[in-house]
C-alpha cells in the first residue's frame, strides 16, 4: 500500500485527503519510484482550486518530485532498480509514497546532489532555465526583474541570472522578505507595494529599464510590470499568484515601448523531449557546481495541506518540500 493524498474535490486545501491506494506494477516504458522528497508548487494549487482543471476527481496533484527505482517495466532500458532519479512535468501524481511514471520523464540525479534538492529543484530549476536561456538569453551585463523574489522560483532565478552575469532587481512583498532575497545575491530589493517601484526599477537599470522582466505574481502587477522594461525588452508572465492575469492590450507593447510580452508554460517546456533532458543535464550541472537551492520550509506527506495553506498565504520563502 502507498499513503497518497487525493484531491477530493476542486476547494480549499482541506480538499486534500490521505488515503492508502494499491500501486500496481510498472507498465511498459514505466518504472515505479519510491519518492524521498516531492515538490510543493502553485501550479498544484492551481489544480487545486479549479484554475488548471484535472480529467477527473478524486486526483492525484504534484508534477514534481524525486526517489529511488523500485521496478522497471517492460522495455525500459538506461534505468536500473536502485537508481536515485527525479523528475518534473506530466502527468501529476506527486503526492504519494510511491508512483509509476513513465521512464522518459525520470533524470537520474548526480551523486553531489541530495534527494531533497532534486526534488524541490527540478520544476523551479526548469522554469529558470526556460526563462533564462529560451524566453530571453541573458548576456553578462543584463538587467533581469525577478518579482516575489524571496519564493522559490525567485531565489533560484536570481542566483541562476547572477551566474550568468546580470545585475538582478528584486521585488518582494513585505520588509520581512527582503532578507531572503538579498541572501539570495540580488543586487537592488524593493517593495513592490510601493506606488514609485516601477520609478526605482528603471533608475536602476541605467533609466532604461531591465532587459527581461520574470513576473510569477499576475493580477495588475503585469500592467505595471511593463513600465520597468527598456525597449526590445520582453516581459514573461509565469504565474498568477495573485489573481488572473488579465487582457492585454497590445497597444501597451508598442510602438513606443516596443516590447514583447511571452506568456511561457515550464509544463509544455518539460514535455518536449528535445527540450527536456538538455534542460535538466544544465540544472544538475549548475547544481553540482554550486549554485545553492534553498528549501524554506519541510512537511511530512500528510501535512500537504497545511503546505498549500502556508504558500497560498504568503508565509514561506525558498522552495517547500513534502516528505513521505
Amino acid at each position: 500500500m502507498s499513503l497518497t493524498i487525493q484531491m477530493q474535490a476542486i476547494g480549499a486545501p482541506e480538499v486534500l485527503v490521505a488515503v492508502d491506494v494499491d500501486v500496481p506494477p510498472p507498465g511498459p516504458c514505466q518504472v515505479q519510484v519510491r519518492q524521498t522528497a516531492i515538490g510543493v508548487n502553485f501550479i498544484d494549487i492551481y489544480h487545486r482550486i479549479g484554475l488548471y482543471p484535472l480529467p477527473h476527481l478524486p486526483a492525484v496533484i504534484g508534477v514534481e518530485g524525486a526517489g529511488v527505482v523500485e521496478a522497471v517495466g517492460p522495455e525500459v532500458s538506461g534505468i536500473e532498480v536502485g537508481d536515485r532519479v527525479a523528475y518534473a512535468g506530466l502527468p501529476p501524481g506527486a503526492y504519494a509514497e510511491r508512483r509509476n511514471l513513465p521512464d522518459a520523464r525520470v533524470v537520474k540525479i548526480p551523486e553531489r546532489i541530495s534527494d531533497r534538492v532534486a526534488g524541490s529543484a527540478m520544476l523551479r530549476g526548469l522554469t529558470a532555465h526556460m526563462l533564462l536561456h529560451k524566453v530571453y538569453s541573458i548576456q553578462p551585463g543584463d538587467f533581469v526583474l525577478v518579482h516575489a523574489a524571496a519564493g522559490g522560483l525567485g531565489q533560484f532565478l536570481t542566483r541562476w541570472a547572477k551566474r550568468l552575469g546580470a545585475t538582478v532587481i528584486a521585488t518582494v512583498g513585505s520588509e520581512a522578505k527582503i532578507g531572503p532575497a538579498e541572501a539570495a545575491g540580488a543586487d537592488l530589493v524593493v517593495l513592490h507595494t510601493a506606488s514609485d517601484w516601477t520609478d526605482t526599477v528603471k533608475r536602476a537599470s541605467g533609466g532604461l529599464g531591465v532587459h527581461l522582466a520574470c513576473d510569477g505574481i499576475g493580477g495588475e502587477m503585469l500592467a505595471r510590470t511593463f513600465a520597468s522594461v527598456r525597449p526590445f525588452g520582453v516581459v514573461a508572465s509565469v504565474g498568477q499568484a495573485a489573481g488572473p492575469v488579465p487582457a492585454v492590450d497590445v497597444s501597451q507593447l508598442g510602438p513606443v515601448r516596443c516590447i514583447s510580452l511571452s506568456r511561457p508554460s515550464v509544463i509544455a517546456y518539460a514535455n518536449d523531449a528535445t527540450l527536456y533532458r538538455p534542460a535538466a543535464a544544465d540544472l544538475f550541472a549548475v547544481l553540482t557546481d554550486g549554485l545553492p537551492s534553498n528549501i524554506g520550509g519541510e512537511y511530512s506527506l500528510r501535512e500537504a495541506a497545511r503546505a498549500h495553506s502556508d504558500l497560498e498565504g504568503g508565509r514561506t520563502t525558498g522552495s517547500l518540500i513534502l516528505l513521505p
